[in-house]
């Protein structure tokens, strides 16, 4: 069983048994082998991995220091391995973002920039994470969202997905799915427009299997119950916390209305008064909060059932660690948990994602890998992409030779002593005539909308970590060497931009 707790700073460390497991392990190989290894050593043999992510999840959460965001099973995970502060999407937009997770492939090298199914169109021969598990031995499933999904139009379909990356896929459906029509809609929401982009809430009395992610959970739980004899790669695709936001009422009143604030609209809006107008091209004309009308009572509202939703994933992965510690599988199992971007919820006046500052770049990464680091913090710049060869690395596989992120292995070996300097990339792609990189360095992010000819970004997150002082006409020479630092990376295909 699991606690939604009153205090997140209540939450006991891991258990006794993981303690005395990774004990035992470093006593038993000399610091030597345990740096030169390539894969993770466990008492089981083959490392499992529960790979559970979750979709426009920003960094608003107890684990990552916002106390009013309760989230103790996540806390629970991180105190198990390494919370990564500075880690990073490569675009921030479920298509591209997933696809990219998924390959170790930038969207660049993807030809992948929006929402369209087109991986095996444009990539027939990739090798995606899943596939290379499969093809090493692994039982490969899934449960809900991994690749991208209309949310909440796909539910209940396989979307995006790539069925080649699993052996088994599983579809539920459930009544934030199925009851749409209970769903609050905010005055600027039409009956007859989808939900995918909305401000738009529900807080039925429920159970949280009823939810299309408490049966995510379940699916998942039921599989490592079956097949914890068996070396698997099991995925759990949570929706939440996309829009609408729909969880049980539970969750929500933890969270009362008056509690949720709001950022001051006035001084949001001198924070765009030194951005290029390609930065928010997307935001400035409807600017509030992105649709026509919006208030700021219905923004808090969203922001109270955002807050409502993160609090019920982090349940749900409660549920998830309770069932492989049932099972006896925590020593032998990879956990990582991931969103595919980050989130505005009325920062500068913004919501959404497709931007290329801090809060829709920024993502929460935790990694727990059996006989590494337990309960630090990695303040190192890393990317989503990172992921592929890390997990293929700590598994003793042979990740293909053209994946472009780095193994995260040295960080969740000592994140004090990693000698990381690897900078993450984030792209954004509107059309051929708006697109942009930016590159994030442990204190600057640097941003180039079409290489510079339409703007230039660049913030000091030592000293202004909510990017309200664009320092680019002030910084010529930094601006130099960061520019001549992200060139390589500006890798757009030809035929997506018009210059």
């Amino acid at each position: 069983m699991f606690l939604i707790l009153p205090s997140t700073k209540s939450i006991r460390p891991t258990t006794m048994r993981l303690l005395t497991f990774a004990l035992s392990l470093l006593l038993s190989f000399s610091a030597t082998a345990a740096d030169s290894r390539s894969e993770t050593e466990t008492a089981g043999g083959k490392p499992n991995v529960l790979f559970i992510s979750v979709d426009d999840m920003n960094c608003d959460l107890g684990v990552y220091g916002n106390e009013q965001v309760l989230t103790p099973n996540l806390e629970r995970l991180a105190a198990m391995g390494v919370r990564f502060d500075n880690a990073y999407c490569q675009q921030p937009l479920c298509g591209p973002s997933r696809a990219s997770i998924m390959t170790g492939l930038r969207p660049d090298t993807l030809d992948m920039h929006t929402l369209t199914h087109e991986l095996r169109e444009k990539n027939p021969d990739v090798i995606t994470l899943g596939q290379l598990f499969r093809q090493n031995g692994y039982f490969s499933a899934r449960a809900g969202k991994i690749y991208h999904y209309g949310n909440p139009s796909m539910i209940g379909t396989d979307g995006n997905d790539d069925p080649e990356t699993w052996d088994e896929r599983y579809n539920p459906r459930g009544i934030d799915s199925l009851q749409e029509d209970k769903i609050t809609r905010s005055r600027s929401d039409s009956e007859g427009k989808g939900l995918g982009i909305s401000m738009a809430w529900w807080d039925p009395v429920s159970e949280d299997s009823e939810h299309t992610d408490g049966m995510v959970a379940d699916k998942i739980i039921e599989l490592i119950n079956q097949k914890k004899d068996e070396p698997f790669f099991l995925a759990a695709g949570f929706f939440n916390p996309h829009c609408p936001y729909v969880a049980p009422k539970k969750y929500f009143d933890l969270y009362p209305i008056e509690e949720i604030t709001m950022p001051d609209l006035d001084e949001a809006k001198a924070d765009l008064e030194d951005v290029p107008p390609m930065a928010v091209q997307r935001d400035t004309k409807k600017w509030p909060y992105f649709f026509d009308g919006v208030t700021v009572e219905e923004a808090r509202k969203c922001k109270q059932a955002y807050y409502a939703c993160n609090t019920f994933t982090d349940a749900l992965v409660g549920k998830l660690l309770d069932a492989l510690e049932a099972n006896d599988l925590i020593d032998n199992t990879i956990i990582v948990f991931w969103s595919d971007h980050g989130y505005f919820l009325g920062e500068k006046g913004l919501w959404y994602k497709r931007k290329a500052f801090e809060r829709s770049a920024r993502v929460p990464l935790i990694i727990a890998a059996p006989g590494l680091s337990q309960g630090t913090v990695s303040t190192d710049p890393v990317e989503l992409l990172d992921l592929y060869p890390t997990l293929a690395g700590l598994c003793g596989l042979a990740a293909p030779d053209n994946i472009e992120g780095a193994s995260l292995q040295p960080i969740l070996t000592d994140p004090e002593n990693a000698n990381w300097d690897k900078p993450a990339i984030t792209q954004i792609w509107h059309s051929d005539k708006a697109w942009g990189y930016s590159l994030r360095t442990p204190r600057w992010r640097y941003t180039e909308w079409v290489e510079g000819t339409a703007g230039r970004e660049l913030y000091d997150h030592e000293n202004d970590p909510e990017e309200k002082n664009n320092l680019a006409d002030s910084k010529p020479e930094l601006v130099a060497r960061l520019s001549k630092q992200l060139k390589p990376y500006i890798a757009l295909p030809t035929h997506k931009r018009n210059q």
